[in-house]
């Protein structure tokens, strides 16, 4: 965590035994911070205000990018072993998986617009099928 108007690090908080951290959502109502981490294939809930574990879940593998959804209080983690899991929050200490959506191999890149609901996923090119961009309508 760092203190901006200081410009320094002033706290350190960790996700277990959860390595690989790469995309990060924040619920900022809830005071929690979303992290997908890739060894295991994990969904990490970390508490903002005391740094501590709240929550994880099993996830697909190779996750590159998490959203929170405030309206449904949903997050969706697209994985590049070819998922979106979608976890729901029930509150702000208990998640569970709700299901998951096939997207393509490799396609773990994404963008979620909350104001349309949707999220857009960048398929890449394998082999003769194209590269291409998907769009879920998940509400």
């Amino acid at each position: 965590m760092i203190d901006r108007d200081k410009g320094e690090v002033v706290a350190t908080w960790s996700t277990g035994l959860a390595f690989g951290n790469f995309p990060v959502a924040l619920d900022e109502n809830n005071h929690r911070l979303f992290v997908g981490c890739r060894f295991p294939s994990q969904f990490v809930v970390l508490d903002t205000e005391s740094g501590r574990q709240v929550a994880k879940i099993d996830i697909s593998g190779d996750s590159d990018d998490v959203f929170y959804d405030s309206k449904p209080h949903r997050i969706y983690a697209i994985c590049g072993a070819g998922k979106i899991d979608i976890i729901e929050q029930t509150d702000a200490n208990n998640y569970k998986a709700l299901t998951k959506i096939a997207t393509g191999n490799g396609a773990r890149t994404g963008f979620f617009a909350p104001e349309t609901d949707n999220l857009f996923v960048a398929i890449p090119r394998r082999g003769s099928h194209p590269a291409k961009i998907r769009c879920y309508h998940v509400n």
